[in-house]
C-alpha cells in the first residue's frame, strides 16, 4: 500500500471511529477505566482517626512521632491495545476480514482513550512481536497509532499469544488496561494469561466471521490454513460434514471462552460484519455496574 493511500484510510478511520466515540462509547467508557489506581503524594504528620495501616514507620522513627502516607487518585490510565496480526486474520466473508475489524476496534478504543486525556500504546504480534508503540497522548500519537495498524507488513504468519504477553509483562511495568485483540486460533497461554490479570486490567476481544461456523454448500472445496499453508479437502455438500464442522467450531469458541474466563480475564466476543460499537457500548456498560456492584 502506498503512502497515499495509507493517509487516506488513516484519515477516514480517524473520521468513522471519533464519530463513533462522540456517538457511542465516550461516556460509557469514561465509566469504566477512571484511574481507579492511587498514587503517593506525601507524608504529614497523623491525625486521630487516620489508618494506622498508613504510617509510614521509617519517617516517623526519624522524627520522634508518627506520620502517614497520603495518596491521591491517579486519573490517568494507560491503555495498551494488543492486536493479533496473523496470517488467519486475513480471512474474511463480509466486506471486511478479521484483520481489519481488529484495526478498527482498536482504534475505536485508542480515540476512546485519547479522549479521555489517557495514553495509548500499541503492541502488534503473530508468531513474533513485530512491532510495539511505547503509550503517549494526544491526537497525533492516536494518528501515529492507525497509521501502524493499517500500514504495517508482518513478517510472521503464525500466532504466538504468550509469546506476546511475555513481552508485555517485560516492557509495560506500570499497571495498565490491556485490550487483546484476536481471533485466539492458539493454546499454550493460559499460565502467562493469568499473570498478566493480576498486574493489569485485561479484555480479551474474540474476533471470529461467520463462515468460520458455517460451511456454505458448495461441494468438495479445498480449505487451506492461513498460518500453516496445510490444505484439506471438505465435502460441503454432505449433511454431516457440515454438522461436524460447526459443532467443532463451537466446541472451539466454548475452549477458548471457558479458558479466558477461568483467567478471571473480561471476554467480550465480536464478529465482522457486525455494529461491533454498539456492542461495545453494551460492553463497557456492563462492566461498568458490575464493577460499581463490586465497590458497592
Amino acid at each position: 500500500m502506498n503512502p497515499r493511500d495509507v493517509l487516506r484510510r488513516v484519515r477516514r478511520l480517524e473520521i468513522r471511529t471519533r464519530r463513533l466515540v462522540d456517538e457511542s462509547l465516550a461516556g460509557s467508557y469514561h465509566s469504566v477505566f477512571k484511574g481507579r489506581g492511587v498514587e503517593f503524594a506525601e507524608v504529614r504528620e497523623y491525625e486521630p482517626g487516620d489508618d494506622v495501616r498508613s504510617i509510614d514507620w521509617n519517617v516517623s522513627a526519624k522524627m520522634g512521632h508518627p506520620f502517614v502516607k497520603k495518596f491521591t487518585e491517579e486519573r490517568e490510565l494507560t491503555v495498551m491495545l494488543v492486536v493479533d496480526a496473523s496470517a488467519s486474520g486475513r480471512f474474511g466473508s463480509t466486506p471486511s476480514t478479521k484483520l481489519e475489524t481488529a484495526a478498527e476496534i482498536a482504534a475505536l478504543l485508542a480515540f476512546s482513550a485519547i479522549r479521555n486525556n489517557d495514553r495509548v500504546g500499541l503492541m502488534l504480534f503473530t508468531d513474533r512481536v513485530e512491532r510495539f508503540v511505547p503509550p503517549r497522548k494526544g491526537r497525533q500519537h492516536g494518528l501515529r497509532v492507525l497509521r501502524e495498524l493499517l500500514a504495517f507488513e508482518t513478517e510472521g504468519r503464525g500466532t504466538d499469544i504468550r509469546g506476546a504477553l511475555e513481552v508485555l509483562r517485560r516492557v509495560v511495568t506500570k499497571r495498565a488496561v490491556v485490550f487483546l485483540i484476536s481471533d485466539f486460533q492458539d493454546g499454550g497461554y493460559d499460565k502467562t494469561l493469568r499473570v498478566v490479570t493480576l498486574k493489569h486490567d485485561l479484555v480479551a476481544i474474540a474476533i471470529s466471521d461467520p463462515r468460520e461456523g458455517h460451511l456454505p454448500k458448495t461441494g468438495i472445496v479445498a480449505i487451506r490454513d492461513p498460518e500453516t499453508g496445510r490444505a484439506t479437502l471438505i465435502d460441503t455438500g454432505h449433511t454431516g460434514v457440515r454438522r461436524i464442522f460447526a459443532e467443532r467450531w463451537q466446541r472451539e469458541c466454548a475452549r477458548t471462552r471457558t479458558l479466558l474466563k477461568s483467567t478471571g480475564t473480561d471476554v467480550l466476543e465480536l464478529s465482522t460484519g457486525t455494529d461491533y460499537d454498539r456492542d461495545l457500548a453494551v460492553f463497557f456498560r456492563e462492566r461498568a455496574r458490575r464493577v460499581a456492584r463490586a465497590g458497592a
